[in-house]
């Protein structure tokens, strides 16, 4: 059983991305997580809520679920959309691929900076990011 979960719904619209960053930060505070480590849970979560908004959505508007869960010392966060999906995930996870004018090192930097990530998608029926990660072991002092 989880320690904790919650859940976040947001519009798919940029102005939310902070809303996700903070809200997912505030959440994975509750572990013994650095503040490097929170900081690259931050950009994977804007990475995974951007990629939702620019390539799930495009020029419409849905919503992005973000499921969060504390289970033991691991956070796991699922970033969800059901917009167009992604035709060809193992070309989509290589670095500067993108169907958008951008840099295309999204799924590059959510997977350097997760100890799992995985991905479900089908066309036309959305995407689902699921990222994983835990605090770096730190060496008990004693006294």
């Amino acid at each position: 059983m989880s320690k904790n979960n919650a859940r976040l719904e947001l519009k798919s619209i940029s102005d939310n991305i902070g809303l996700a960053r903070v809200t997912v930060a505030s959440f994975a505070a509750q572990l013994d997580f650095t503040i490097s480590e929170i900081e690259e849970i931050k950009v994977a979560v804007s990475e995974a809520v951007s990629n939702a908004i620019i390539h799930g959505y495009k020029d419409e508007t849905g919503i992005i679920g973000i499921n969060l869960e504390i289970d033991g010392d691991k956070l796991i966060i699922e970033v969800e959309d059901s917009g167009r999906g992604i035709s060809n995930i193992e070309q989509a996870c290589e670095p500067s691929y993108t169907t958008a004018d951008r840099m295309g090192l999204g799924l590059v930097f959510i997977d350097s900076f997760m100890d799992e990530l995985s991905i479900d998608s089908e066309l036309e029926q959305g995407t689902k990011i699921r990222m994983i990660t835990s605090p770096e072991k730190t060496e008990k002092k004693v006294n």
